[in-house]
C-alpha cells in the first residue's frame, strides 16, 4: 500500500472530484479531513450569523447548501466504508470523528443566530415569492431547530448535547457489536452427512467460507446467506437448532461471545431517548419521532398495527396449524420448534405448490435479473441505464452505472455492491452519495447512490443465481435508488430522499417489489441458466399462489417487530422501566403465533432501531406498504408496464423528493386517499 498523503491539500476526502476516490482513501485521511471540514463549516456559519443584512435565499440559504453538500461528500464515504469494508482501525477513526460530527450537528441545531435568520427569512416579503420547495426547506429548518432544543435554556442545551453525543456513540457501538458477534461465531463441518439436504449452491457457499478460513470441508457462519441456507435446507435438526440459537442470541448475554453483549446499551439508549424527548417536552420518544413523519399520533400508529394484526391472526393460526400437521405426518417432527419453521415451510411449499427457492434459483442468474430490472425501469420511466467503466470503487465486485434521459443527458449514477463478504455489515440498504442540487453558480449536480446487498456470491466459475426473495430485495433497494435519482428538486434539503418523512420513504422501494410477482416483469428478469427459458407457466402459477403462502404469519412477524419498537419508545417509565424482554413477550403473547425459546434475544441485534434510523419508526414498512400496494394497483388497472402510468408515478411521487407532503403526492397520483385492500389482497390475506 502506498503511503497516504498527510498534507491536507492532497487529502483525497477533501478533493473536489466528481465521485469519491475510493482507491486513494486511507484510515489516516479520515480525522484530518473531518476536522478541516468542520472547521471550514463553522467559519462559514459564523460569518453568516455575523452578517447584519436582511437574509435572502442567495446570501443565506445557498452558502449553507454549499457547506452541507461538501459535508455529504466528505463524511458520507467514511460511514459507508465502515459498513462495507469494516476493520477495527477504520471503525475507531469513524467513531472518533462521529463524536465531532454529532457535536457539530448539535451546536448547529442550537445556533440562535442561524435560527433567527431562518425566522427572518420566513417572515420576509421575499418568502412569499419562493417556490414550494424553497418554502419547505425553510419550514423544515425551523421545525428541526425546535427539535434540536433551540428554545431550551442554556443549561438544558448542555444536557441535550450530552444526550445526542452519547446516543450517537452508543448506536454506533451497538451496530459494531452486532457485526463483531456475527463474525465471531462459526461452525466447522468435516463430515458431509452433517449438512445433508443442502442444495449444491449452498454447499458451494459453505465450502467457500471454509476456504476463506483456510479450513477443509465446510463452514457455517451467521452471515445471512449461510444462516438461511441451513435453516431452510439442513435435514440435520440439531444443526438447525444450534445455528438458530447462535443467530438469535447474537450480541447478547445468551451468546458464546458475551463481550459483544448489547444488553446494557439497549437500556442506556432507551433511557437517553426518553430523556431527550422529555427535554423537548414530548411525552415520550415515539411522539418526538412522529414530529417528522406522516403518522399523526402514537394512537394512530398503534391502532394501525393492531388492526392489521387482528385482520391477519386468524389466518396465521390456520397457516401454523397446517404447517405443524405437515411437519408431524411428513417429516416426523412431533415437538415443532422455531428452528423447524423455515425448513418445514420450504418442504410444504415444495409439496403443495411444487415450489422452492432452490427450484426458482436457476431462473434468476444475476446478469439476467439486472438486465431485466434495467429494462423494466427504462420502459416505465423513459431512461437508459448503462455500465460506466473507470470509476474507482471500494471492492472489485462493485459495479458503477450511469442513467441518461431521452436527450442523452446524465440523470444520475449508482454503485452496486451485491455479495456478502467478511467485514461487511449484513442486510441490504441504499444510501445517498451525492444529492441533486443546483449550485449557486448555476451548474446542476446530478445524484449518486449506493445500492448494497448481501447475496450468495458466485461459487467458483459459476454465475451467481438469486432466490426469488433476493430478487425482490434487489428491486426494493433499487426503488429507494430511483427515488433519489429521479428527483427534479434543485434545493439540497428536499432533493431525492432528503426531507422525505421516514414512514413514506419505503413507498417507492416496496412499489418496485411488485414487478417481481407479475408475468410481464418476470419475462424480463428470468432466464434458466441451462435452457435460457423464462419462468414457465406452472412455476409462475405456483409463485403467484406462493405469494400468499404463510403471508399472515409473515405479516404478524413484522407487526410484532413494529409493536415492540413502538411500545418500547411510547410507554417508557423512567422510574420503573418495563423490562425489554417482558415487553417482547407481552407483545408476542398478543400477536405472535410462533413463540421463540426463552433464550432468544433478537432485540439485541435489531440494528434497525438501535443503530439505524427506525427508532419508533419500524412501523413505517407496513405503513408505506399500504401506500405502495395501492399505488401499484393503478398499474394493475392500466397495464403492469404502462409507461404513461410509469411517467405519472415518476413525475408525482419520485420527482418531488421531500418538497411536498407524501399524502398530497399520493392523492395526486392515485386520485384518492390510500386504501388497505390492495395490501391485504397482494398478501393473500382474506380479512
Amino acid at each position: 500500500m502506498t503511503k497516504p498523503a498527510t498534507n491536507l491539500s492532497e487529502n483525497p476526502y477533501l478533493a473536489d472530484s466528481q465521485f469519491p476516490q475510493f482507491g486513494s482513501f486511507h484510515v489516516e485521511h479520515i480525522e484530518p479531513a473531518v476536522s478541516q471540514l468542520l472547521k471550514d463549516n463553522r467559519k462559514v456559519i459564523e460569518n453568516l450569523v455575523a452578517d447584519t443584512s436582511q437574509p435572502t435565499w442567495q446570501n443565506f440559504v445557498e452558502p449553507l447548501e454549499v457547506i452541507d453538500n461538501r459535508f455529504e461528500k466528505v463524511w458520507g464515504p467514511v460511514g459507508h466504508l465502515d459498513a462495507t469494508m469494516n476493520s477495527d482501525e477504520w471503525h475507531q477513526a469513524y467513531t472518533n470523528c462521529l463524536e465531532q460530527v454529532t457535536q457539530y450537528y448539535t451546536e448547529t441545531g442550537q445556533n440562535a443566530g442561524l435560527y433567527q435568520k431562518f425566522n427572518q427569512l420566513a417572515e420576509s416579503a421575499e418568502y412569499k415569492t419562493y417556490n414550494l420547495a424553497q418554502q419547505k426547506v425553510i419550514e423544515n429548518a425551523l421545525r428541526n431547530f425546535r427539535l434540536s432544543g433551540i428554545a431550551l435554556p442554556k443549561e438544558k442545551q448542555v444536557i441535550y448535547k450530552e444526550l445526542k453525543q452519547r446516543l450517537s456513540q452508543n448506536s454506533s457501538q451497538f451496530g459494531n457489536n452486532v457485526l463483531k458477534a456475527t463474525q465471531a461465531w462459526y461452525k466447522h463441518i468435516k463430515d458431509e452427512s452433517e449438512i445433508a439436504g443442502l442444495p449444491e449452491s449452498a454447499m458451494g457457499l459453505l465450502q467457500q467460507l471454509a476456504e476463506q478460513k483456510s479450513l477443509e470441508g465446510w463452514c457455517v457462519t451467521l452471515d445471512f446467506p449461510s444462516y438461511l441456507a441451513v435453516l431452510t435446507h439442513a435435514d440435520n435438526r440439531d444443526l438447525r437448532a444450534e445455528v438458530y440459537k447462535a443467530f438469535s442470541t447474537r450480541a447478547s448475554d445468551q451468546s458464546d461471545h458475551t463481550e459483544f453483549d448489547n444488553s446494557a446499551l439497549i437500556e442506556t439508549i432507551r433511557a437517553d431517548r426518553h430523556k431527550l424527548a422529555s427535554l423537548l417536552e414530548f411525552k415520550n420518544y415515539a411522539e418526538y419521532s412522529l414530529a417528522t413523519k406522516m403518522a399523526e399520533s402514537t394512537d394512530q400508529v398503534l391502532g394501525f398495527l393492531r388492526d392489521l394484526a387482528v385482520k391477519s391472526k386468524p389466518q396465521a393460526e390456520k397457516e401454523l396449524a397446517t404447517l405443524k400437521a405437515f411437519a408431524k405426518t411428513a417429516l416426523g417432527i412431533d415437538d415443532f420448534q422455531p428452528w423447524d419453521v423455515t425448513y418445514a415451510s420450504e418442504k410444504l411449499k415444495n409439496e403443495t405448490l411444487s415450489l422452492s427457492q432452490e427450484k426458482l434459483r436457476p431462473y434468476f442468474p444475476v446478469e439476467t435479473v439486472l438486465n431485466g430490472l434495467f429494462s423494466i425501469t427504462e420502459t416505465l420511466f423513459n431512461i437508459k441505464i448503462s455500465v460506466k467503466e473507470g470509476v474507482e470503487t471500494w471492492h472489485e465486485d462493485v459495479r458503477f452505472f450511469e442513467l441518461t434521459d431521452e436527450t442523452n443527458q446524465v440523470v444520475g449514477h449508482f454503485y452496486l455492491d451485491l455479495y456478502a463478504r467478511e467485514n461487511k455489515r449484513g442486510g441490504a440498504w441504499m444510501d445517498s452519495v451525492i444529492t441533486r442540487w443546483k449550485h449557486p453558480q448555476g451548474q446542476l449536480q446530478t445524484p449518486v447512490t449506493y445500492l448494497v446487498c448481501n447475496f450468495t456470491p458466485p461459487i467458483g466459475d459459476k454465475e451467481a443465481c438469486l432466490t426469488h426473495d433476493e430478487v425482490t430485495t434487489l428491486f426494493h433497494e433499487f426503488g429507494h435508488g430511483i427515488h433519489h435519482l429521479f428527483t427534479k428538486m434543485e434545493q439540497l434539503d428536499v432533493s431525492g430522499i432528503s426531507g422525505v418523512p421516514w414512514d413514506a420513504v419505503e413507498l417507492p422501494s416496496q412499489f418496485m417489489e411488485n414487478f417481481c410477482w407479475e408475468r410481464e416483469g418476470l419475462n424480463f428478469i428470468s432466464s434458466h441458466t441451462e435452457t435460457g427459458e423464462t419462468l414457465p407457466d406452472d412455476l409462475f402459477a405456483a409463485l403467484k399462489k406462493g405469494r400468499g403462502f404463510q403471508s399472515a404469519m409473515m405479516m404478524l412477524r413484522q407487526i410484532e417487530f413494529a409493536l415492540v419498537d413502538f411500545e418500547l419508545h411510547t410507554f417508557y417509565n423512567p422510574d420503573a422501566p418495563e423490562d425489554v424482554l417482558d415487553i417482547v413477550q407481552r407483545i408476542r403473547n398478543e400477536v405472535a403465533v410462533v413463540q421463540p425459546p426463552s433464550y432468544s434475544r433478537q432485540l439485541h441485534s435489531f440494528s434497525h432501531i438501535f443503530a439505524g434510523g427506525y427508532a419508533a419508526g419500524y412501523y413505517s414498512y407496513k405503513w408505506a406498504e399500504v401506500l405502495s400496494a395501492d399505488a401499484f394497483s393503478l398499474f394493475e388497472e392500466t397495464g403492469i408496464l404502462n409507461s404513461e402510468t410509469g411517467m405519472h408515478f415518476k413525475n408525482t411521487i419520485l420527482a418531488a423528493g421531500g418538497s411536498v407532503d407524501p399524502m398530497v403526492l399520493f392523492k395526486a397520483f392515485r386520485g384518492r386517499e390510500p386504501q388497505i385492500d390492495a395490501l391485504l389482497r397482494h398478501s393473500g390475506i382474506h380479512a
